[in-house]
C-alpha cells in the first residue's frame, strides 16, 4: 500500500515541467524526502502544497498567513526555497529576507502566489540544510532518560511507541529473562504515564524519583478504586 507521503509526492513529481527545461539538480534541490518521523505518522491538511510547488516551478514570491499557534496567525511574503517530506509531513524552507527558515505546510492557512520574482541564494543546497536543521532540532529536544527492566512480551510495544519514547540502548535478558533498556522520554510526566501503563510488566530503574512517584501514584489509584466499588454479597 503507498503511503500518503509517496502518492503526494507521485502528485508532485508528474506537475514538474518538461525534463528539457527542468534538470533534474532542479528538481533535488526543491524537494527532500527524509523517510524518517519526528513522532507517529499523522494525518496533515496539504491542501496548500500544490499552490507551493506552482510558486517553486514558477520561481515566484509566495505571500501566506502562517497559524503559529492556536491563537496566533502571521502574514509572511516569502521566497520559496523548497518542499522536504519528513515522514508523513510536509514542510516548506523559505527564505524572508535572506534568513531561511522552515514552514509546516498543514499550518499554511492561505497563499498567494506574486507576480514579482523569487530570490534563491546561490549556494543553497536543501538536503545540506535538513540535515543540519533536523540535527539542531533534536539536539534542542528536552530530555528526561529512564532505565526499566521489562518482560519480553512488551519490548515490541515500547519499541514502536513512536512519540512517545524511543529506546537508546537494550541489554541481553538477565537470568529472569528480563531485559534492561535504557529508554528516553521528552517530560517526566509521560515517562509516568507511559511505564505506568505496563502493571508490573515493567520495572523502573533509574532515577528513583520516577520510580516513587510511581508508586505513589499506583497506591492511590488503587485506594481510589478500593473506596468506588460496591460491596458485593457473598
Amino acid at each position: 500500500m503507498k503511503t500518503l507521503v509517496s502518492v503526494t509526492r507521485h502528485k508532485l513529481l508528474a506537475a514538474i515541467p518538461s525534463i528539457s527545461r527542468r534538470n533534474a539538480e532542479y528538481v533535488r534541490q526543491r524537494i527532500y524526502i527524509d523517510a524518517t518521523s519526528w513522532h507517529a505518522a499523522e494525518h496533515d491538511d496539504l491542501s496548500s502544497l500544490s499552490r507551493l510547488q506552482e510558486a517553486l516551478w514558477r520561481e515566484r514570491k509566495l505571500l501566506i498567513t502562517y497559524q503559529r499557534s492556536d491563537t496566533v496567525a502571521v502574514e509572511r511574503l516569502v521566497d520559496p526555497l523548497g518542499l522536504v517530506a519528513k515522514g508523513s509531513t510536509w514542510y516548506l524552507v523559505a527564505a524572508i529576507n535572506q534568513e531561511i527558515r522552515t514552514y509546516r505546510v498543514s499550518r499554511i492557512m492561505c497563499t498567494s502566489l506574486q507576480e514579482q520574482e523569487s530570490e534563491r541564494p546561490t549556494d543553497f543546497d536543501l538536503a545540506a540544510y535538513w540535515t543540519q536543521s533536523s540535527a539542531r532540532f533534536v539536539a534542542a529536544m528536552p530530555r528526561y532518560p529512564v532505565m526499566v527492566r521489562v518482560v519480553p512480551d512488551v519490548l515490541e510495544r515500547i519499541a514502536h511507541a513512536g512519540r512517545y519514547t524511543r529506546i537508546e540502548h537494550m541489554h541481553a535478558p538477565d537470568a529472569e529473562g528480563w531485559i534492561e533498556l535504557s529508554l528516553c522520554f521528552e517530560m517526566e510526566e509521560a515517562a509516568c504515564g507511559y511505564l505506568l501503563s505496563f502493571g508490573v510488566q515493567v520495572e523502573i530503574l533509574e532515577p528513583l524519583a520516577l520510580r516513587a512517584k510511581v508508586v505513589t501514584l499506583a497506591q492511590n489509584m488503587a485506594a481510589f478504586y478500593a473506596n468506588t466499588l460496591p460491596n458485593l454479597k457473598k
